[in-house]
């Protein structure tokens, strides 16, 4: 591993964000009043906490929140999320890069959801020296244990297969972590249940709280215990929709003295006045051309709700009743999770997804023979944003095919096919050949997992008075600052800010 540089060399916010901890601040948390006391501590030292984006800055991949906490005896290191950048190559290529910091020097990873932008790091971490804890959901980790292993799996079949066709400029080209890498993240699982307290160290308290996003997610609350006074820091990881008709609203927090917020469609409203019904415009109309509707959907969360919703549109008789297949191994075996967690979810205990015509395809060459299809059918494959998976072979397929309709559920990012899709690029590459698009291209955004700007806010608004420091992550540029912007001129926050990579912040001394 490269030289770690030194935290401090790290760029740091101007001095007017530090958030010092006087003996009793207006606004702070009492040790006394509302947390452990001070004389419970009596050989506690004071604290001085800071954090530092490693992710999810000025792009919506590669969650990494470092937060450390340094005092006369020595320090702690948290990292809160572990995702891969996924999306422009720009961003990739600091999958490649070292941490400011050796991994063995981490004393434990706190993770909001399992989606691959927030966990997908985990296996390199651990190849490179990490050895402690990984807390999150219950859901959450059943859910590792099937999207690494598949994240590993595809990484190892992109080498090979780069190898193969020669089109990598590495010789050879090696994956960023193999199947044995993730295996070995399994071990540190610590899962914990919603809204149950845990002790990561002396001075760090965390509870998880449902966020809506996808099955397991959370809303981070932690709670920092320093001499004299503790904080609570709150991080939002991806906040999911309100009235999502599997999955719960995201929980309401009162108050924060510090709020990570995510902002992927912080300058936009993505929700249709009828999802119901924009779906089965959709799929009658791409039905109707006697073609392929392809859904390129995130198999972790988009899938199901797709699912949902065709069954109940085919009960209705609201869309024809053609064979439905799900052609995603992952998306299978997270369709059938939702039975192992029925308090996690609004649907309850059984198969949920269940009804006529609908066939999981986990075998290879079963997904292939779906090439020869000519329909009217409908596939739901993933990867969603079209960068890897077996979607890859249906698009290259079905994109040259003026009857068949390729349709886009959720959020796609810079760089990624998806994007390029969405942008009305003529041609992809893929597989190392260029693939004319001339099938129909259509969009689902109000099927995206994300909360939209409306529903940020209203979900921003829970709190009874603003955070001593906001910072509005996990977006791209324009959207963050948007958000930050009505926080700050219509909610009159202060301290709202949009970091960016690798900046640091020190949010306390003394504490």
């Amino acid at each position: 591993m490269n030289p770690t540089p030194a935290f401090s060399a790290l760029p740091q916010f101007p001095a007017f964000l530090t958030a010092s901890a006087p003996a009793q601040a207006p606004g702070s948390h009492s040790a006394a009043a509302d947390g452990p006391r001070a004389a419970d501590f009596p050989a506690r030292p004071a604290l001085n906490v800071s954090l530092t984006f490693l992710g999810a800055a000025h792009c919506v991949t590669g969650s990494k929140y470092l937060l450390t906490l340094q005092h006369r005896l020595g320090q702690q290191r948290l990292l809160i999320d572990c995702g891969l950048f996924q999306g422009l190559k720009e961003l990739r290529l600091r999958n490649r890069e070292p941490l400011p910091l050796e991994p063995a020097d981490l004393d434990a990873v706190v993770l909001t959801h399992a989606h691959i932008d927030h966990s997908g790091y985990l296996p390199r971490l651990v190849k490179d020296g990490f050895q402690g804890p990984i807390y999150c959901t219950e859901a959450t980790a059943d859910l590792l244990r099937i999207l690494l292993l598949d994240s590993a799996r595809l990484q190892e079949e992109e080498a090979g297969f780069a190898n193969e066709r020669g089109y990598s400029r590495h010789h050879p080209a090696e994956p960023l972590y193999t199947t044995a890498d993730a295996e070995r993240v399994l071990l540190h699982l610590e899962p914990v249940a919603y809204n149950q307290p845990v002790s990561i160290n002396a001075e760090v308290q965390v509870v998880f709280r449902d966020a809506g996003h996808i099955l397991g997610s959370a809303i981070v609350e932690m709670t920092v215990q320093g001499a004299r006074q503790h904080k609570k820091l709150v991080f939002s990881g991806d906040l999911g929709r309100y009235d999502n008709p599997v999955l719960f609203d995201p929980t309401p927090i009162r108050d924060a003295d510090v709020l990570l917020v995510e902002s992927t469609y912080g300058d936009r409203n993505t929700r249709p006045q009828d999802p119901e019904a924009e779906l089965a415009a959709l799929v009658n109309e791409a039905l109707g051309r006697g073609g392929v509707l392809l859904l390129a959907a995130f198999a972790v969360g988009r899938t199901q709700t797709l699912l949902y919703y065709l069954r109940k549109l085919r009960r209705e008789g609201r869309v024809p009743r053609v064979p439905i297949y799900v052609d995603s191994p992952m998306g299978i075996r997270v369709t059938q999770l939702f039975g192992h967690h029925p308090t996690a979810h609004r649907l309850g205990t059984g198969s949920p997804f269940a009804f006529e015509g609908l066939q999981f395809v986990s075998d290879q060459q079963q997904s292939k023979a779906l090439n020869r299809l000519a329909g009217p059918a409908i596939i739901i494959s993933a990867s969603g944003m079209c960068t890897g998976g077996r979607i890859l072979h249906h698009l290259y397929h079905r994109l040259p095919r003026p009857q068949d309709t390729v349709v886009l559920v959720g959020y796609q990012a810079e760089g990624t096919r998806g994007r390029s899709l969405q942008n009305g690029e003529q041609q992809l590459k893929m597989f190392g050949e260029w693939v004319p698009v001339r099938c129909h291209v259509a969009e689902l955004d109000g099927f995206s997992a994300h909360a939209d700007r409306t529903e940020l806010l209203r979900w921003l608004q829970n709190f009874e008075q603003a955070p001593k420091v906001t910072f509005v992550v996990h977006g791209e540029p324009a959207a963050a600052t948007s958000l930050a912007l009505a926080l700050r001129q219509d909610r009159g926050w202060p301290n709202v800010v949009v970091p960016e990579y690798q900046d640091s912040a020190v949010l306390f001394t003394g504490l």
